[in-house]
C-alpha cells in the first residue's frame, strides 16, 4: 500500500486536481502497473481511503456525458502533501525499502530540493555501509563463504545486495551532485527562474 500511496499522491500533486482515471492513466504511462502494485482497483481504493484520512480533498463534478455517476476529482491537502513528502524522504533514506517503493521514490525524486534529496540518499548510503559492516564483523578474516554451505550463500546474498545497492546509490548521488534532473528548488526546462 505504501507504493500506491506514494505514487497516487505524487501523480495527483503534479496534476493539481484530477479524477481517478487520469491518475491511473498517468501511472500506466510511467509503466507503474508493470513494476508496482498500482493496479486500477488499488488506485481507486487509495484515492477513497486517503480522502477519508483528509490527505485528499474530494470534489464531485458534473455527471459523466456517458450517463454514469458524477466523477470525483481529488486534490492533495496540506496534510496529504506532508504525508507524501515524508513517504518520499523515507523511501530514499531507507536502506532496504521494497524495490517498488524505491523505484517510485526515484521516479518522483524531482519533487524534493536537490540538497534534501542528496541528504536522504547519503543517509541511505551510510545505513547500507553500517549494515554491511555489521554483517562482516561476525565473519572471521579470510573466510571462504563457499565452505559455509547454505549459510554462506545467505551471507553472500546479503553482502552482494549491500554492495550493489551501495554502488547504485553512490551513482545516483554523483548524478545529483553533477546537476542531473530539475529538482523542486530549480526551474524546470522552459521555465524562467523567479
Amino acid at each position: 500500500m505504501q507504493t500506491v500511496r506514494l505514487l497516487v499522491l505524487g501523480a495527483l500533486r503534479r496534476r493539481g486536481r484530477a479524477h481517478g482515471y487520469q491518475i491511473r492513466a498517468d501511472l500506466e504511462s510511467w509503466g507503474a502497473h508493470e513494476w508496482s502494485t498500482a493496479t486500477s482497483g488499488s488506485v481507486y481504493h487509495a484515492l477513497k481511503s486517503m480522502a477519508g484520512q483528509s490527505l485528499l480533498m474530494a470534489h464531485e463534478t458534473v455527471p459523466s456525458k456517458a450517463g454514469g455517476p458524477p466523477r470525483i476529482e481529488y486534490e492533495v491537502t496540506d496534510q496529504g502533501d506532508h504525508e507524501y513528502l515524508e513517504l518520499l524522504r523515507g523511501a530514499l533514506a531507507d536502506r532496504e525499502p521494497s524495490l517498488d517503493v524505491l523505484a517510485s521514490a526515484v521516479g518522483l525524486i524531482e519533487d524534493l530540493p536537490r540538497e534534501e534529496a542528496l541528504r536522504m540518499l547519503r543517509m541511505r548510503a551510510r545505513a547500507l555501509s553500517e549494515w554491511r559492516a555489521s554483517v562482516t564483523a561476525h565473519i572471521p578474516p579470510e573466510t571462504d563463504l563457499d565452505t559455509w554451505g547454505p549459510v554462506g550463500e545467505v551471507l553472500f546474498l546479503w553482502l552482494s545486495t549491500a554492495d550493489s545497492h551501495a554502488r547504485w546509490t553512490d551513482r545516483l548521488i554523483a548524478r545529483l551532485e553533477g546537476g542531473a534532473f530539475a529538482m523542486a528548488d530549480e526551474p524546470r526546462p522552459g521555465e524562467a527562474r523567479t
